[in-house]
């Protein structure tokens, strides 16, 4: 992944925490929410680069998938008690 530029907004206290609200309810971060939106205007109006990289999705990064060996569930015992209830 290329270097992510960095810059400096100065916005409203009102709009940040209206930004803040609203990227909280769709499980991103108040800087995400904002390059989403950004993306999301300049893909409406037809201008945003082709060679543009993927957003991550939003919300907390997937646990890595198991390994297709590791996808057998394990064998589960039973407990004691029900054994000696059922052997008698």
């Amino acid at each position: 992944m290329s270097e992510r530029k960095q810059m400096l907004l100065r916005l409203d206290p009102a709009v940040h925490d209206a930004l803040a609200r609203w990227a909280a309810d769709e499980l991103r971060s108040t800087n995400a929410q904002i390059e989403f939106l950004l993306r999301r205007a300049l893909a409406d109006a037809g201008r945003l680069p082709g060679h543009a990289s993927r957003m991550r999705g939003r919300g907390r990064p997937r646990a890595s998938a198991p390994d297709e060996e590791d996808s057998e569930p394990a064998e589960l015992s039973e407990p004691a008690e029900l054994a000696d209830a059922r052997d008698q």
